[in-house]
């Protein structure tokens, strides 16, 4: 888990403290020059208490409308000491018009306005925020707007697949560390992991290890890692409950002497209890937050 150093914070230190993707922070800063980080000894960018408070102004400027040019602009141009907005505000403004705009985007399969929106959303939210609030919200009304007809396969894949990549470019180098270890998958023949990932990513901003095997995960692949490894949790998710009743006499097995958890619209609180496992309801990011707090 990147932490503060002496003489300044690596950038995931930074990116907890403002909460910005460290994505997002190196491209303000080649392109922007936002920030001014020092040199440790061994090489590594150390960022200063000033280089966090011109990230929460930009956030505050990007939530009022700028671009994200005319907000480091508008940053570089204040003194150090300007107070960051609070986080509330920043949290309603994105919200009110960030589902709407990135809906658009990915309906008409324009992936550079999408990516231009996401840009946004991150800059001027957490990691969580932006998951919570957006992401998941539109990937359910996504679903139902395919079933309904509304949306065809293939725009329906063209959004899953520009959400999935800008999520998994965040997820690089989410197995170093020394936290506990998560242990992520799908049951086989369940190609949506969305939400498994988001979770992963949620818990790797607590400090979390996390070995990721995604989709259509077999399942002896799933308990021969997890012997290897001895993860603190493994987690399964699946939309649908079949893949979960194709796999009960696994799930036993692979419960004993583990702590598993089952999540996903085809997750139940009997089927967690029949195989010895934990039952999760809440959204990822919230359910990534709560375990991290035990």
């Amino acid at each position: 888990m990147e932490t503060s150093v002496p003489g300044g914070l690596r950038i995931g230190a930074l990116s907890k403290r403002a909460g910005v993707s460290e994505h997002v922070l190196r491209a303000w800063e080649s392109r922007y020059g936002l920030l001014s980080p020092t040199r440790s000894p061994g090489g590594f960018r150390l960022y200063s208490d000033a280089d966090v408070r011109r990230v929460q102004r930009m956030r505050a400027y990007i939530a009022d409308g700028l671009s994200a040019a005319e907000a480091a602009r508008a940053v570089l141009a204040e003194p150090d000491g300007a107070p960051a907005a609070a986080d509330p505000l920043l949290v309603r403004m994105a919200e009110a018009g960030g589902t709407a705009r990135l809906r658009s985007a990915l309906d008409d399969l324009d992936e550079r306005a999408a990516h231009a929106v996401l840009d946004q959303l991150f800059g001027a939210l957490t990691v969580e925020a932006v998951i919570r609030e957006v992401l998941m919200p539109y990937l359910r009304e996504l679903g139902d707007r395919w079933e309904r007809g509304d949306v065809t396969v293939g725009q329906e894949h063209f959004a899953s697949n520009v959400i999935r990549s800008r999520l998994a470019a965040l997820s690089t180098g989410w197995g170093a560390g020394h936290g506990p270890r998560a242990l992520l998958a799908c049951p086989p023949g369940e190609l949506h992991d969305i939400a498994l990932l988001s979770f992963g990513l949620v818990l790797r901003r607590s400090g979390w290890r996390v070995v990721f095997l995604g989709a259509d995960s077999p399942m002896a692949d799933v308990e021969r890692t997890a012997g290897a490894l001895g993860p603190d949790l493994v987690m399964l998710s699946a939309s649908d409950r079949s893949r979960f009743d194709a796999i009960r006499p696994e799930l036993v097995q692979l419960s004993h002497g583990r702590s598993v958890a089952l999540a996903g619209a085809g997750a139940s609180m009997e089927l967690a209890a029949t195989v010895g496992a934990q039952y999760v309801d809440l959204d990822p990011a919230t359910a990534a937050e709560r375990l991290a707090q035990r």
